[in-house]
């Protein structure tokens, strides 16, 4: 399996804080399941001011750690954008670091706010998808103006914009709404990736296999593993 969504580098964010916790996350994955794990820390400029240099330079210290402690699994570097008026500097500046592509656009993994849609995001949305930068929409299924009114998601889905719904979203870990909204989305054939986010070893690890084995039940096996495997190495192989 591939997990195209993580905050396992350490000391970036609020992910993995020492190295033996990203270590020893990054053994759960493999013991999971997981040939390739992608790690996207938080580029959010108010919060956790990660650079795409800066957190290069983390990134390759950090595989030579993880070779040197004999974990067997292929690191990838990306990064989680909040969405907002700073990605116009950024994509500008050169400086979004991608998930890979799609169909011939590059591919960003983007968060909204915890509770809202901002206003303009549809805007936003509409002037990277002109240059070519397609948002991947981060855990779209915890956000509470969706889970309150999920047409909501209707003109970024109409606009070409990808889904990546969290794996502990479909056991129950986020709770029954964001549960109920991962289902549908997954039932209505709208999720490109399921993904761990996995942030800690206490209450957010790495989960995959549990979360696809949950998907498996509602859209069947080979739908599942196209969310873990197809679609995440078609959008690798594509970089």
């Amino acid at each position: 399996m591939i997990d195209m969504h993580s905050h396992i580098l350490p000391g970036v964010d609020d992910g993995a804080q020492v190295l033996a916790d990203a270590l020893e996350m990054l053994r759960i994955a493999r013991a999971d399941g997981v040939e390739v794990q992608m790690l996207t820390p938080h580029i959010h400029l108010d919060r956790y001011p990660n650079t795409r240099e800066s957190l290069q330079q983390t990134f390759e210290g950090f595989q030579r750690q993880v070779a040197d402690a004999g974990v067997d699994i292929e690191l990838r570097l990306a990064a989680e954008l909040r969405i907002g008026p700073e990605l116009v500097q950024l994509a500008n500046g050169d400086g979004l670091p991608w998930l890979g592509a799609w169909q011939g656009r590059h591919v960003m993994l983007m968060e909204f706010p915890h509770s809202s849609i901002p206003a303009g995001s549809e805007n936003m949305v509409a002037w990277l998808i002109q240059r070519d930068i397609l948002p991947m929409i981060a855990h779209p299924e915890r956000n509470q103006a969706l889970q309150s009114r999920p047409s909501k998601l209707e003109p970024f889905l109409a606009a070409g914009c990808l889904l990546q719904v969290t794996a502990g979203s479909l056991t129950g870990q986020f709770g029954a709404e964001a549960r109920h909204l991962a289902e549908a989305l997954l039932l209505e054939d709208r999720v490109t990736l399921l993904a761990t986010d996995a942030h800690n070893l206490a209450y957010r690890p790495p989960n995959l296999s549990s979360g696809m084995a949950a998907a498996a039940s509602l859209i069947g096996e080979a739908a599942a593993r196209r969310l873990v495997e197809e679609n995440p190495r078609r959008i690798l192989e594509a970089a």
